[in-house]
């Protein structure tokens, strides 16, 4: 008698084609339609919603090395009111698609909700869980530069029109997102005001995290969301973010001269947040490169140089600063404790900061949320 597996009984096959020519099984979870993009992987037990709504995956497939994902579900606010919630940081998935080892099928989420699977399936987004996840990320560390597309079987392409760069890769082509300025595709297209405080941030939108207009509210500033490709010198505030997001840091038109001409001069407190510290850091003449392995996990230990202390840090990016290229004027603020990247950098005279990291965390640990209390201080003085 032949022994059925597993998929045979059971579920819908689906298939991980790597561009490296590998190719992996497992059982088709979430929506079902073909998608392509780069692999990248996070190492958190938690935060799985934040992660997928991160702009900062956007063109990604995320493998979660966590043995199981969805074990308490997906947060959906009674009044739908999904900025307020802690589980969402943008309006929908980002991720092109993840990879788990398991899935969790229900939701047992405080504020109610519903399973992972079935978010997934609402915002037409697909998953492979039952493949050897620590045994996929091993793959990815090893290869630098990889692309993959998940396959279930019988399943449509996705539809191009979700997100604005995917209209230039041709059909079966592998979707590398650094190629094109996705600074379209994740940033608002109008001008939002948020908050009644007493001052005014003004965050470059390049596809900010939710939690950082939430920090900034709850410290007491008015907060004005601007659209990427805003005219800057149109702008009243007392202070500017330069936020996180996707791609390739030289790769967003002339994002970087309008900082340079609008924002720097303005000699007001800047805070630049991982894509943001890497565009403020164009923006003073420093250069920027692609690293041979990312940071993307809860649990990346970065050193204050200053204060000679350690923290630990939420981080979700592959560029990163080149330490020899610091122009005049600047300094080393943090440094990645693991291979020495830049994490941080500060003015010496003026009130302008960056970091690689994310003090809003989100999910992540808190360590370094007084960054962001530093900054508000700035603004008050």
């Amino acid at each position: 008698m032949k022994n059925e597996s597993f998929f045979d009984k059971q579920y819908k096959k689906a298939y991980l084609e790597l561009s490296n020519g590998i190719k992996l099984e497992g059982r088709a979870v979430g929506a079902d339609v073909s998608v392509s993009g780069e692999m990248v992987f996070n190492t958190g037990m938690l935060g799985y919603s934040e992660a997928m709504t991160d702009p900062s995956y956007l063109g990604q497939i995320l493998v979660f090395s966590f043995c199981l994902i969805g074990n308490y579900g997906i947060p959906f606010p009674e009044d739908g009111d999904f900025f307020s919630s802690q589980g969402h940081e943008s309006s929908s998935i980002k991720t092109q698609g993840v990879i788990v080892s398991d899935i969790y099928g229900g939701c047992h989420h405080h504020e109610g909700g519903i399973s992972l699977e079935d978010w997934m399936k609402k915002q037409s987004v697909p998953g492979i869980a039952g493949i050897d996840t620590r045994y996929l990320v091993q793959i990815i560390r090893g290869s630098g530069n990889l692309w993959g597309r998940i396959v279930p079987e019988g399943s449509a392409l996705q539809d191009k029109n979700k997100f604005e760069f995917l209209s230039h890769f041709k059909d079966g082509e592998y979707v590398d997102p650094s190629k094109y300025n996705l600074m379209p595709s994740v940033s608002t297209k109008e001008r939002q005001i948020m908050g009644k405080g007493s001052k005014k941030v003004a965050v470059i939108d390049c596809g900010a995290k939710w939690n950082i207009m939430r920090m900034l509210i709850e410290r007491g500033c008015d907060v004005e969301v601007l659209p990427w490709d805003t005219d800057f010198s149109t702008v009243k505030c007392a202070g500017w973010v330069i936020s996180n997001g996707p791609g390739d840091p030289k790769n967003t038109a002339d994002l970087v001269e309008r900082i340079k001409k609008d924002v720097l001069t303005s000699n007001k407190p800047i805070l630049g947040i991982c894509l943001g510290h890497q565009l403020l850091a164009l923006a003073s003449g420093a250069k920027t490169k692609r690293l041979s392995h990312g940071h993307r996990s809860h649990n990346q230990p970065v050193f204050s140089l200053p204060d000679k202390k350690a923290y630990m840090s939420s981080q979700n990016h592959r560029y990163a600063v080149e330490k020899n290229s610091i122009q005049p004027g600047w300094e080393l603020w943090f440094e990645n404790a693991n291979d020495d990247s830049v994490e941080g950098l500060k003015h010496k005279t003026k009130p302008f900061m960056s970091v690689q990291f994310h003090p809003e965390a989100s999910s992540g640990p808190n360590d370094t949320s007084w960054i962001m209390d530093q900054f508000v201080d700035l603004i008050r003085k």
